[in-house]
């Protein structure tokens, strides 16, 4: 059966080989895809796709050189403080879903003033992926869980499929139907483990900073010829 695109997934891959290809530093290329996701957040929002979840930074990202780390950080404070006002003006609900904890005390209270403040907005909504893993994402799930049923607000056999995804960073948020990867690369990267059960996945060798409103048009239409069966017959 096909389905209209409702959430799309995107691995933003390929800023540092972007910045290299031109002999620029990485940290240029990441500026560049800063760029690139305002761009590809408006066409989303005019071809009507409600949710957009971005992977912008994973766990294994804090271990890239300390100055680049840095330029990141940077660059996730003033995209905090200038871009997401323009996406409140939209009617855009921000979520951020990963480890907060390593993040700046600063951007902390950042993120949790803007997720309060976009909360009544409903119809599209924007989740960045930010210190993520899905393994860290699962273990902290089942760690919760566990909790709960040492405190008694659980019992084992209560734990279904559909229980455990409240436990997930993206509980009352539905799975992602498409996932893209720019690059070239074709892995999943420890990228919503649980949730991408069934999804279609899109490969393209574009850079991320490359990608444009006709790649994305493309991975659409890939998607739109595509029957999804959820392991049934038709």
């Amino acid at each position: 059966m096909t389905k209209k695109l409702n959430h799309l997934g995107i691995i933003m891959d390929g800023n540092g080989r972007w910045a290299t290809a031109r002999g620029l530093a990485r940290t240029e290329g990441h500026k560049a895809g800063a760029k690139t996701v305002s761009r590809i957040l408006e066409a989303c929002q005019k071809r009507d796709i409600h949710y957009v979840t971005l992977y912008a930074f994973s766990t294994e990202n804090w271990k890239r050189p300390a100055g680049e780390v840095k330029v990141l950080m940077d660059l996730f404070n003033d995209y905090l403080d200038k871009d997401v006002a323009e996406l409140q003006k939209k009617d855009i609900r921000i979520h951020f879903i990963g480890d907060r904890s390593r993040f700046s005390p600063e951007i902390q209270k950042k993120m949790k003033r803007i997720e309060e403040k976009t909360r009544g907005d409903e119809t599209y909504h924007l989740i960045l992926a930010l210190s993520y893993s899905g393994r860290d994402e699962l273990v902290r799930a089942m760690k919760q869980f566990g909790k709960d049923i040492c405190f008694g607000k659980k019992q084992p056999e209560e734990l279904t499929e559909e229980s455990f995804s409240s436990y997930l960073d993206t509980a009352g948020l539905p799975d992602p139907d498409l996932i893209i990867r720019t690059s070239g690369e074709q892995r999943i990267s420890n990228f919503l483990l649980w949730q991408m059960a069934y999804s279609e996945f899109y490969f393209t060798s574009v850079l991320w900073p490359d990608f444009s409103e006709s790649d994305l048009d493309e991975a659409i239409d890939s998607f739109e010829k595509r029957e999804r069966r959820y392991g049934q017959l038709l």
